[in-house]
This record gives C-alpha cells, sequence and structure tokens, in this order.
C-alpha cells in the first residue's frame, strides 16, 4: 500500500514536547528569560486538559515552605527514603527553588489552603518536616497555566506526537512526530529541546485489565523515556520501579498524603497500624507488601474514627480534585468512610521519578548527557519530585535552554534520517488489517506484569528480556487504520523500549534496593559495597542498548546512611 504523507517544516529556538506541569512552565519561563525568541510547545493532545494534572491535583507534595522545613532538612528526607541513590545538588534546587514557584502560582490565581490566621495550612506525611500543601481549587490549575501560556506569548501546537529527537554533531537540533488528526509528517528545527513527557504510567497491566485504566495519566507511555534513548542520552535507576499503594479494584490513589495528615491511617485485617511514616517510598510499599502476604491481609485505609467534618473535607479533596470517579466508585459499592475502611492494594509497575527515581539522567540544571536536550518533571531524574518538582525543573530547562541557544544556528535534518523515521513511523499504516494495536499492547503488558513485577527473580526477568527483545517482530505486524490508531501503535513502540530497559537494569543491578521497587529474591540484601551507585543505560555506537555506573556524586547536605535509616515499622 502506497500512503501519500503531506509534510510540515517548522522552525522555533525553544522546542518543548509535552504540555502538562513542566512543559508549561518551561514555555513560560524561557519565554520569560528572553521574550524575543520564540518558544513552541508540542502537545500530543490539546494543552487545556493535558498531563497529569489534566483535572487537577489534591496538593503540592514536595513545598518547602519557610517556617515549616528547610531544603536541607527536605534533601536529606529524599536521600534517606531513596536509599542514598542521588544527587543531591539536584533535589536541593527543589528545595530552594519550590517557595518562589508557589508564590508565583498564587499571583496566577492558584489558590492554596490556608489557616485562619492566613499562613499557609501546612501538612506533615514525611518522616520529619511538614511538606504537604492542599490545593482547595486545584482542578482549575491547569487551565490557569494554560492561560499564562497564552499570555506570554508561547505557541502551542495540538495534537502533534513527537516520536524522535534530532541529533546532529552530537547536539539537539530538532524533532519529528505526526498530526494524529491529520496524519501529516512534522519536522521541527530548534536550537533547544525540552522533554516534559511525564511518567511511564503504561508499562505494567492494571488488574482489571483496561489499558487506559492505569494510576498515571494513560497518555503518558513513556514517550520521553525512549525519545531520549533514542537521541543517545543517558537513562538511570531504571530499575528503581513505581509501584503505589491503591484502592482494590480502583486504580486510583488511595491518598494517604490527603487523609494521614488528617488523622487516617492504613490498618491490617486485625486493625492494627501498621506503618509509622505514610511518605511514599519503597520501603513504605514493602511493608504493605509483607503485610498482605503475611496472613493479616487485607490491608485498609482507616478513616472511622474520625470525626464529620474532617471526613467532609477529606471527601471534598478526594472527589472534586484528584478523580471524581472515586465518589461514584464508592457509592456503587455502598461504602462510607464514615463506617467502612477502604481496602487497599498494590498497583502495576511503572517508571516515574516524581513518585521514585527512574529517569532521563539531568543535573541541577535539567540537563541531559546530550547538548541542547533538557528533561523535566515525571520523566527527569530528579527522585521524589512530585508536582512542585515538575514545576521547579520546567523553569530551569526554559532558563538554561535559552542561555545555551545564543548563537547558535538552525542545522538543516539528514534527509536520509527523516525518510527513515517516515517509514518507520507510517509502516502500520501499510497494514490496515494488521494486529489491531490493542492486543498488542494488552499482551506486552501482561508479560511485564507476569516477569517483571516485585518481588524480582531471575529468571522470570530473564524470560521477560527474551520476549521483550523479540516483540520487535511482533510490531512489524502492527496496523493501523487512522493517525490516531497510529498514535497509539507508537505510543506501544515505548512501552517495548520502556521495558526492555526495566528488565535490563533490573537484571544489572545485583542487589535489592529502595524496598518493593527493587526487591530481588536472590539478592535479598542491600550490597553498598558494589552497588552504592546509579545504575545508567544509554545506546551504543552499534546500536544497542548498554549499561554502566554512574558514581554518586559527592553530597552537599550530611547524611549518615549507616545510622538513618527509613523508619516504617510499627509501634503498635
Amino acid at each position: 500500500m502506497t500512503l501519500s504523507i503531506n509534510t510540515q517544516r517548522v522552525q522555533t529556538d525553544v522546542l518543548v514536547i509535552g504540555g502538562g506541569t513542566a512543559g508549561t512552565m518551561a514555555g513560560i519561563k524561557a519565554k520569560q528569560a528572553n521574550p524575543e525568541i520564540d518558544v513552541l510547545i508540542l502537545e500530543k493532545a490539546n494543552i487545556r486538559r493535558s498531563g497529569a494534572i489534566a483535572m487537577g491535583m489534591d496538593g503540592v507534595n514536595t513545598a518547602v515552605i519557610p517556617g515549616h522545613s528547610t531544603p536541607e532538612r527536605y534533601t536529606r528526607e529524599v536521600t534517606i527514603a531513596n536509599d542514598g541513590i542521588l544527587n543531591q545538588k539536584a533535589v536541593l534546587q527543589t528545595g530552594k527553588l519550590g517557595y518562589e514557584t508557589i508564590q508565583e502560582l498564587e499571583r496566577w490565581g492558584v489558590q492554596f489552603q490556608k489557616n485562619a490566621q492566613g499562613n499557609y495550612d501546612v501538612k506533615q506525611v514525611h518522616r520529619v518536616g511538614k511538606y504537604v500543601l492542599p490545593m482547595p481549587e486545584g482542578k482549575d490549575l491547569k487551565t490557569i497555566l494554560t492561560r499564562q501560556v497564552k499570555r506570554h506569548k508561547v505557541r502551542v501546537t495540538n495534537r502533534v506526537m513527537a516520536t524522535r529527537v534530532l541529533v546532529q554533531d552530537g547536539r539537539a537540533i530538532g524533532a519529528v512526530g505526526f498530526d494524529v488528526r491529520s496524519g501529516d509528517f512534522v519536522v521541527i528545527q530548534a536550537k533547544a529541546v525540552i522533554l516534559c513527557t511525564g511518567a511511564c504510567g503504561r508499562l505494567g497491566l492494571p488488574a482489571s485489565g483496561y489499558l487506559y485504566g492505569t494510576y498515571e495519566n494513560p497518555t503518558n507511555a513513556g514517550d520521553g523515556y525512549a525519545i531520549a534513548y533514542h537521541a543517545g542520552a543517558e537513562l538511570t535507576n531504571i530499575e528503581c520501579f513505581q509501584v503505589n499503594p491503591l484502592i482494590k479494584d480502583y486504580n486510583g490513589p488511595a491518598c494517604a498524603y490527603v487523609a494521614g495528615p488528617f488523622g487516617a491511617y492504613t490498618a491490617n485485617a486485625e486493625g492494627y497500624r501498621f506503618i509509622n511514616c505514610d511518605y511514599w517510598s519503597g520501603q513504605m510499599m514493602l511493608e504493605v507488601w509483607k503485610e498482605l502476604n503475611s496472613g493479616k491481609g487485607p490491608i485498609q485505609l482507616k478513616m472511622t474514627h474520625l470525626d464529620e467534618d474532617t471526613i467532609a473535607e477529606i471527601e471534598s479533596i478526594l472527589w472534586s480534585n484528584e478523580r471524581p470517579s472515586r465518589d461514584r466508585f464508592h457509592k456503587g459499592r455502598g461504602e462510607d468512610y464514615r463506617t467502612h475502611g477502604i481496602e487497599m492494594n498494590i498497583s502495576e509497575i511503572g517508571l516515574c521519578s516524581g513518585h521514585s527515581a527512574s529517569g532521563v539522567w539531568v543535573n541541577e540544571n535539567a540537563e541531559t548527557t546530550v547538548p541542547g536536550l533538557y528533561a523535566a518533571g515525571d520523566m527527569a531524574s530528579v527522585p521524589h519530585n512530585y508536582m512542585i518538582g515538575a514545576f521547579v525543573y520546567g523553569r530551569l530547562a526554559g532558563e538554561h535552554g535559552v542561555q545555551y541557544l545564543q548563537g547558535l544556528e538552525h542545522r538543516e535534518p539528514d534527509p536520509e534520517v527523516l525518510e527513515a523515521e517516515k517509514t518507520r513511523v507510517y509502516a502500520p499504516l501499510t497494514r490496515p488489517n494488521g494486529i489491531p494495536h490493542t492486543q498488542v499492547e494488552y499482551k506486552l503488558r501482561r508479560f511485564v506484569n507476569d516477569y517483571l513485577q516485585p518481588p524480582k527473580v531471575t529468571n522470570k526477568m530473564e524470560i521477560g528480556l527474551r520476549s521483550f527483545e523479540r516483540y520487535h517482530e511482533t510490531l512489524d505486524q502492527m496496523g493501523a487504520r487512522d493517525p490516531h490508531e497510529l498514535m497509539r501503535c507508537m505510543e506501544v513502540h515505548f512501552i517495548r523500549d520502556c521495558a526492555e530497559m526495566a528488565a535490563r537494569a533490573s537484571l544489572y543491578r545485583r542487589e535489592s534496593r529502595w524496598g518493593l521497587y527493587h526487591y530481588r529474591v536472590d539478592y535479598p540484601d542491600k550490597n553498598n559495597e558494589e552497588w552504592f551507585c546509579h545504575v545508567n543505560l544509554k545506546k551504543d555506537g552499534s546500536g544497542n542498548m548498554m549499561l554502566f555506573k554512574r558514581p554518586v556524586e559527592p553530597y552537599v547536605v550530611d547524611v549518615d546512611l549507616q545510622t538513618e535509616v527509613y523508619d516504617v515499622a510499627s509501634r503498635s
């Protein structure tokens, strides 16, 4: 079948791929840094309601507010929770710049919860400091950000999916993709490229079997992880999976971040609290897994002891900001927080630095290892970064990207590279009766569950890796009937790349670390002598995936990891 494909050519100074939390801030900050340059945000959906905060957010989870904590204490907190494997300079940026970000968001119209005295109503979930700042009107956040994008005259192209970053002479010079409505091939020349495509939320298969019923935003299919890899950038800690506590049969957050500060807690079937600290970490998830498999399960989020006003406030936050369908789910089950504990379980795996530590390697300036290529948000390597970290690193990427491009000229992409990518991308349209993308994705993600879901077993991961390697043959049989299905096919390519990265990185680190996130049955102990390092991967000169150790940068905040451990044990 011969296809007639139109090609659009675009030039810009700064190209931002992804219009979510980090992407909108990157575009705004680039334009603030130099109003004279052209900035373009490329979004495969519509920027008004795209990204992980599409319909709202219940809290800015890492806000360092003066008087409640300090950037240094926050950095210590994350260092301990992440088993010491991190670039502290990068984490410290979130602590230092987060408060300025909150103040700017307030000027734009974002509302943060305050007490009767007019001070920020900061809650404690973390081990020591208070960081959680609720947003009563969080559902308006994305529309407010979109309005600021327009006010700053940042260009936006909706419904165009990026498939590769263009690299020439060792630096990023633009990107290619296609219009998911018209099918046009799109070539964008840029002097700096910022990846802000979110987590790999569609990696493991939810228990429901529904492809898009994921914990994370289902449009986040690991696009940026795969694009950065194929551009030659390093990725790090891919073996440090994201595994979440969630409501049984409802793939949404149990929201200890919201309910915990109000007095809710996680209890086993005997009614005992078995986790001291609800701060999200692999250690906490390991305790959940152990309790579920100890004969003391199932476990539940317990709120029946709280007063009516408190429960009503929790309901307001969870049902209006976070996920409105949660209200309907409980009503369908006849559940009420006043009389019922909410049964919890463990999610499928994903890759995310916002909740974990897997991402494209960046330094404290949001720079990747490819000159001219930046990354921010849930796909960048700053661990436990959450939403405020996405804003901070979007800001850093925008500002440093503008500094980088001074004096640079546009480079003309290699025609052979463009033609090869066009052939690869549009291949499914030449097979309209090929295997449907839904079937290919379902089987791929079921393999992820079968062979990679922690606890990790070497023999199973090796079977999984062989399956992911062979899956290229299946991808070559996928069919698409229109540009929208073509987008889904390309997402399956991204998911396969991430699955291979996850398997190889997990096999490479021969120890257990980060609690349940990288709990290897055949290497059950932590081994700091050999593995106190980052496990990084990149594409080598032959096109193969190579893995190597990258040393942990010297700490800028002292932490004694021999004596300071993350306490999740019960004292009940």
